[in-house]
């Protein structure tokens, strides 16, 4: 099986990228964001001025990998990154876009992330996108886990089920008829069978889906994988703790937040009001979050020390737009809402620059510490939820 997973990539390397493209845009997202890490792992706080360590650990063709040097480069900070990936056509194609940015910093290997003990200790793993599609998951993870520095922590992207409706039936149909090509021409039979569809079928009518209709890389990874499955979110947690790793947080809690629906019972833990969420919700395709080492700090919170917020956006933008309707809109994956605040809340947003703390950010918008310790729940907390604010200490120094 790891054969057929390594011929895939070798013929579809995933995702499709252009290395040319790196001089026009960085491709950004979760996890994996600097202050997203130093939000889930070292509670907004860790020393930016000593060395980072990562491990990207089945990089495919590079977002991930790129995304995280790009920001440390450009935060000044000291850094060691080991790319590891199976693949040697998506390795050639990270090592090129690291090449168009001038990347510096980054060791490429090809390999399997079983290898990942032998190569740390590491601050940081990035796997994205790869347990579920190796044949012992577990085993995989527990690699990862034991590659970590004590302090550290893993960001994650698993597949969930519920949001993948109709993926694993044609995945099974298409294994039996065309398991048997190779990647070339599977993919076209495939494609064949594909414009056959019923307009009902469960795929056809799931609207999260999209890949197939990006590139051919994207059409073979949903549909024609040799090696794939789906994590609900007690199967998430229990893969963590089974490693010894435990979860700091999903990095969009509000895709979970049982509320959104109905209270949740008296007694009802976390854990299981987000598996119920889960089900409500029925679109979340991936889990995407961060693990911690057994000394990691976790989540950083507002109402502790005296943290940097960073916006995930253009503050001057969101300043402009609550300083003339009141208004925040939110949207995420099909889920929307609309924020609704005080107009004096703008200048707060034009005063948040990824360098000032939290009292600096309250000062400089002319609010008293009382002032902004009434108001800053309902900015921070809500952003938070959505992915969009982080506390980081990263362009503080």
């Amino acid at each position: 099986m790891a054969d057929r997973v390594r011929a895939q990539y070798e013929a579809f390397p995933y995702p499709e990228r252009d290395p040319e493209d790196e001089r026009r845009r960085l491709v950004t997202g979760s996890p994996s964001f600097p202050e997203e890490i130093d939000h889930f792992v070292y509670a907004g706080a860790r020393d930016w001025a000593r060395p980072f360590r990562a491990l990207v650990a089945g990089g495919g063709t590079g977002d991930g990998l790129i995304q995280l040097a790009q920001r440390l480069t450009d935060a000044g900070v000291p850094y060691e990154i080991t790319y590891l990936d199976l693949s040697a056509a998506a390795r050639a194609v990270a090592e090129a876009r690291a090449r168009v940015r001038g990347l510096k910093g980054i060791t490429f290997r090809t390999g399997s992330l079983m290898e990942a003990p032998d190569l740390g200790p590491f601050d940081y793993i990035d796997c994205c996108g790869v347990l579920h599609h190796l044949p012992d998951p577990e085993a995989g993870t527990a690699a990862l886990a034991a590659a970590l520095a004590p302090d550290g922590g893993l960001g994650f992207m698993v597949y969930a089920p519920y949001g993948r409706s109709g993926v694993y039936p044609l995945q099974e149909a298409y294994g039996a008829l065309f398991g048997h090509l190779p990647p070339e021409e599977k993919l076209a039979a495939a494609r064949a069978v594909q414009a056959r569809l019923p307009a009902g079928h469960p795929f056809r009518v799931n609207a999260a889906l999209s890949d197939h209709r990006q590139s051919d890389a994207g059409f073979y990874d949903l549909l024609l994988h040799a090696q794939d499955r789906a994590y609900a979110v007690p199967q998430v947690l229990e893969l963590l703790s089974g490693a010894g790793l435990r979860l700091s947080g999903f990095c969009q809690p509000v895709l979970y937040d049982l509320g959104r629906f109905t209270p949740r019972p008296e007694g009802m833990d976390d854990a299981a009001a987000w598996a119920v969420a889960e089900k409500l919700a029925g679109t979340i395709k991936t889990h995407v979050g961060y693990a911690l080492a057994s000394e990691a700090a976790g989540q950083a919170r507002w109402d502790r020390g005296d943290p940097v917020p960073v916006l995930r956006g253009d503050a001057a933008r969101v300043a402009a737009q609550v300083a003339g309707s009141g208004r925040l809109p939110l949207r995420l994956d099909g889920l929307s809402a609309e924020l609704r605040l005080p107009k004096e809340t703008a200048r707060v947003f034009a005063a948040i620059d990824g360098r000032r703390s939290l009292s600096e950010v309250g000062r400089a918008a002319g609010l008293d510490p009382l002032a902004l310790r009434r108001l800053w729940p309902r900015i921070g907390p809500p952003l938070t939820a959505w992915g969009l604010l982080h506390y980081s200490s990263l362009r503080r120094r």
